[in-house]
């Protein structure tokens, strides 16, 4: 198992989500609202501290576990997807999983 975490442009969500649905073998996300800065060489410099407290812009983190065989194809559609050519299109990753298992209770019928 594999977890696929990206960090994306909040306008490219719904995007994402409809190719990632279309993808056979997709096992669902989970989204979270974040914020975030790039490295200070990507960017003008700061003239004041007011700049350098205010620099962090809205992004959503995707966070997704997924069979070894369909990661690599989620990782492809991520980066296609949310790019856009400019600097703080986001960022893709892809770490192992040792142990996964869900979380659920079932109910058991009457005997």
């Amino acid at each position: 198992m594999k977890e696929i975490k990206a960090i994306i442009r909040p306008n490219k969500l719904s995007g994402l989500r409809d190719a990632l649905i279309a993808l056979p073998g997709f096992p669902g996300m989970t989204v979270s609202k974040v914020e975030g800065c790039s490295a200070p060489s990507r960017h003008i410099s700061r003239h004041n501290i007011k700049d350098e407290l205010t620099d962090y812009t809205p992004k959503v983190r995707i966070e997704i576990v997924a069979p070894d065989d369909v990661a690599e194809v989620i990782f492809q559609r991520v980066t296609e997807v949310a790019q856009t050519g400019h600097f703080g299109d986001g960022l893709v990753w892809i770490t192992e999983v040792e142990k996964v298992a869900f979380v659920f209770k079932t109910t058991q019928g009457a005997e």
